[in-house]
């Protein structure tokens, strides 16, 4: 296997997984080595993502380490055989790598679910209303760098737009509705092209309104990507420099949690479109 120079977020968790098996095995990076008749070296490369693993080698790494899940293997399976050079491939080295692995990952996903307070949801924006966000982005960006990351935003929408969608859930707060990032037209059709959205099938959007009680649980955004197990979803979070990913077992189970309260806390779909009528109304 060639190594690598930056592993991609979806190589990392392939890695981490395998590390984790490992762990839960009671057997030592050595140990594990012994059993697959390959050096130290090697086994600390694969569970670092610096090179890759190949399905003979991972099934026989899952067989001593005990794992019984055929479902979760062959999941891992798909992940280290998966060849796919994606549409994102093209903006490596002119955008930051967490633009490209949220690529990867919505690519790979079967569902996502989305918690949105100030800002709407990617995958649901305009064109103006992504350009109007990254144009406040303090430092400010270069008219390339904005048109580059403008258009690798829409490109993501594909996801959703594609023969075989994935299934998207977003709830969204009111301040994420009202707040104009622009002006009053592309807040126009932002909304317009949320309800548009909201009907299809494979699109679920959902409301809380400021006057709504029991919202305590959903004061930050989250995006909650479903993998082909449920051990292999991942929670994409804002932070400071960057996406933070969140892929351990029990901070998945909490997500899974805060998301079902803060949907509880919501309008149901056909009250949250009357809802966002009203507000075109308004405008």
């Amino acid at each position: 296997m060639t190594t690598r120079r930056e592993p991609t977020a979806r190589q990392m968790r392939l890695a981490v997984e395998l590390r984790r098996l490992r762990e839960a095995a009671g057997l030592s990076a050595r140990q594990a080595a012994a059993l697959l008749g390959v050096s130290n070296v090697q086994i600390s490369q694969i569970e670092s993502g610096v090179t890759g693993v190949s399905e003979e080698r991972l099934r026989r790494l899952a067989s001593h380490y005990d794992c019984t899940d055929h479902e979760f293997i062959d999941a891992l399976v798909a992940m280290t055989t998966d060849r796919t050079r994606g549409w994102w491939e093209e903006y490596r080295g002119l955008l930051p790598a967490s633009f490209l692995d949220l690529s990867e990952l919505e690519h790979h996903a079967r569902t996502q679910a989305n918690v949105a307070v100030l800002f709407v949801p990617g995958l649901l924006q305009t064109e103006e209303y992504a350009r109007a966000v990254f144009s406040n982005r303090i430092p400010e960006l270069s008219s390339d760098e904005l048109e580059l990351r403008v258009q690798h935003r829409l490109a993501r929408r594909v996801v959703i737009e594609r023969a075989a969608p994935i299934g998207f859930e977003a709830v969204i707060h009111e301040a994420a509705l009202r707040i104009r990032v622009s002006d009053r037209g592309a807040s126009l059709a932002q909304l317009t092209r949320i309800l548009e959205l909201s009907e299809e099938d494979h699109i679920s959007v959902r409301v809380i309104p400021f006057d709504l009680d029991g919202f305590s649980r959903g004061g930050s955004s989250m995006s909650y990507l479903g993998g082909l197990v449920t051990r292999l979803d991942t929670v994409v979070r804002d932070a400071p420099h960057g996406a933070a990913l969140v892929d351990s077992e029990a901070q998945l189970a909490e997500y899974r949690t805060r998301f079902r309260k803060v949907e509880v806390a919501s309008l149901e779909p056909n009250r949250s479109r009357d809802f966002i009528h009203t507000l075109v109304k308004e405008l």
